[in-house]
């Protein structure tokens, strides 16, 4: 039976990983975003495919160069700690 100090230990570890694993796309998307934004302010530019299209490829390229970091991390996560918890280790 898991009690709830490793539950919650287990839950945060968790939420941790998630961060870790989305904070390479979401920086990404704030500085594409950031800086669309302030060239649009500058040029007086105001269409909408400008912000989502090279935002779009910023990420899908960002997603690509760290799929195998993203996917490493998951996969020692849950060789590290959620196996051994299904298994009763």
């Amino acid at each position: 039976m898991m009690d709830e100090v490793l539950f919650f230990d287990t839950l945060r570890q968790g939420l941790w990983v998630g961060l870790i694993i989305s904070l390479p796309i979401l920086t990404v998307a704030l500085l594409a975003g950031v800086s669309i934004g302030l060239i649009q302010a500058l040029t007086s530019i105001q269409e909408m495919t400008l912000t989502f299209v090279p935002k779009l490829a910023a990420i899908g390229a960002i997603f690509w160069l760290s799929m195998g970091y993203m996917t490493q991390t998951l996969v020692s996560f849950f060789h590290d700690r959620i196996i051994p918890l299904v298994i009763g280790g």
